[in-house]
């Protein structure tokens, strides 16, 4: 197959290891190769422009920010990239954000070499792709009440440990306002407590630690 046939892929992730396995494993197909690499957000709209990729993989979470940020900057490039999220996180809440954002695939970092090579095949192939793992996951929650940007902000708060008196100081909020957020976010989580919130927070996607 001709270079001008192959599908061209872009990889944007912070990890040398993950992009060297995923240039190594992509360049030994017949119909694809890798065309350029970026490890920030800050650098990937650039590396875009200059080689014009028709998939991109793009890394859930990068050191100077979100795979979701990265991606919607390329999107303002151009609006038709075909962006594949790849991450180990599997919480529903930034799958949601990835897949509203424009994200033509979600894929886990665990999955088989053989089974991302499909996922480009596809998404190139003008399809979406969310594994099923991840799909049943999405309907769990798919009534289910996010966290307000405020309750996030809070939640994050109270999983560096502050106590509520703290964390009306930082917000400058009264502490009355504090302990209604936190009724707030443990109903919309389903959580007992603030430690449960915390760790049902991470799980979904809500928070990192």
């Amino acid at each position: 197959m001709s270079d001008a046939a192959k599908i061209r892929v872009m990889t944007v992730d912070d990890h040398p290891l993950i992009q060297e396995g995923i240039t190594v494993l992509v360049n030994n197909q017949p119909d694809m190769e890798v065309v350029g690499s970026a490890a920030s957000v800050r650098e990937a709209p650039e590396v875009f422009v200059a080689c014009s990729p028709d998939i991109v993989l793009m890394d859930m979470k990068l050191g100077d920010g979100s795979g979701v940020d990265g991606m919607e900057d390329l999107l303002a490039v151009d609006p038709d990239a075909r962006i594949v999220i790849l991450t180990m996180f599997e919480g529903d809440v930034g799958i949601r954000r990835a897949l509203k954002a424009g994200a033509k695939g979600y894929v886990l970092k665990s999955m088989p070499p053989k089974e991302l090579l499909q996922v480009i095949r596809d998404v190139f192939a003008g399809r979406k792709h969310i594994p099923p793992e991840i799909a049943s996951q999405l309907a769990e929650y798919f009534s289910d009440d996010v966290p307000t940007p405020r309750e996030i902000v809070v939640l994050k708060l109270v999983a560096e440990g502050l106590r509520n008196r703290e964390i009306a100081e930082r917000l400058s909020i009264s502490e009355d306002t504090v302990k209604a957020h936190m009724k707030h976010i443990m109903d919309k989580l389903g959580a007992s407590d603030r430690t449960q919130a915390v760790s049902i927070g991470v799980r979904r996607g809500i928070i990192e630690l």
